[in-house]
């Protein structure tokens, strides 16, 4: 009797065991981390390429002596019109940093940086201007490369930034110069060419607008406005027969050039550092 009774106790022990083991709470495995995405940022190095169009303004201005010009020669001053446009594009690298507390304009903050260009150039144009004695001037210019070093500022708007820009603007030019008197109204030809290159360092100024279409790349279009001063056309010289008489002419150019371009372009930026982890509860 008394062993039944421990048996059966020892089973009641055992289904209420069972029982309240079901109500415990399980210790499921914790679930998987997914990292958040990177926060958004301007700051950084970046490099990219660009290309657009170009037009530029400001006569090839000509002054000197043209024996053939009037009775005994004259001194002549004439302005050649016509302005080098083309296609241009080429490469940019810089840095720039964004400052969310200068938050004045928008929450985003204002952007900071430092920009370099280099552009190939199709630039190119040839104008003439002619003379009642038959006399031919012809001036073609073109430009072969164009750069730049420019200072940034901008607001941005999350991953939209509207800047302006400005700083030094260097180009190659190079101008072909040809005079050309057959004779047929003077009676004695006459002819020179020559030919000169030089680099212009002006300055130049602009804005644009960039958009990332993601964390590190961004398509932007640009407008530029650039003074490269006065660009000597060289000098040309040479001598000829006027009735009997030894006589030379002489001609020297110069041209003011002031560029526009619009360009658009897209730009990489390498990440200067991954985002803070966030803390996680362990189990």
């Amino acid at each position: 009797m008394v062993r039944k009774f421990l048996l059966a106790s020892v089973g009641a022990i055992a289904l209420t065991g069972s029982a309240l083991a079901a109500d415990l709470p399980s210790r499921a495995p914790p679930p998987v981390y997914l990292p958040p995405p990177p926060i958004f940022t301007w700051t950084g190095i970046y490099v990219g390429g660009q290309i657009g169009y170009a037009w530029t303004s400001g006569n090839n201005n000509f002054t000197g002596f043209d024996p053939f010009f009037g009775p005994a020669g004259s001194f002549i001053s004439t302005s050649v019109g016509g302005t080098p446009s083309g296609v241009i594009g080429g490469g940019h690298v810089g840095y720039q940093i964004q400052l969310p507390q200068w938050s004045m304009f928008s929450s985003s903050g204002v952007v900071i940086g430092l920009e370099g260009s280099v552009d190939g150039t199709s630039l190119s144009n040839t104008s003439a201007a002619s003379f009642p004695d038959g006399t031919i001037l012809t001036a073609q210019t073109s430009a072969d490369i164009q750069g730049s070093i420019r200072g940034k500022l901008g607001i941005a708007w999350d991953r939209a930034l509207i800047y302006a820009t400005g700083g030094v603007a260097f180009g190659g030019f190079n101008t072909n110069l040809n005079v050309a008197n057959t004779g047929a109204v003077t009676g004695a030809p006459f002819f020179a060419n020559g030919s000169v290159s030089s680099t212009r360092v002006g300055w130049t100024v602009g804005g644009g607008i960039q958009y990332a279409v993601t964390n590190n790349w961004w398509v932007f279009a640009e407008y530029r406005y650039t003074d490269f001063g006065s660009l000597n056309e060289g000098n040309l010289s040479g001598a000829t027969s006027l009735l009997g008489v030894s006589s030379s002419a002489y001609f020297n150019g110069n041209r003011n050039l002031q560029q526009n371009q619009v360009q658009v372009g897209l730009s990489y930026r390498f990440d200067m550092g991954g985002p803070a982890v966030p803390v996680v509860s362990k189990y």
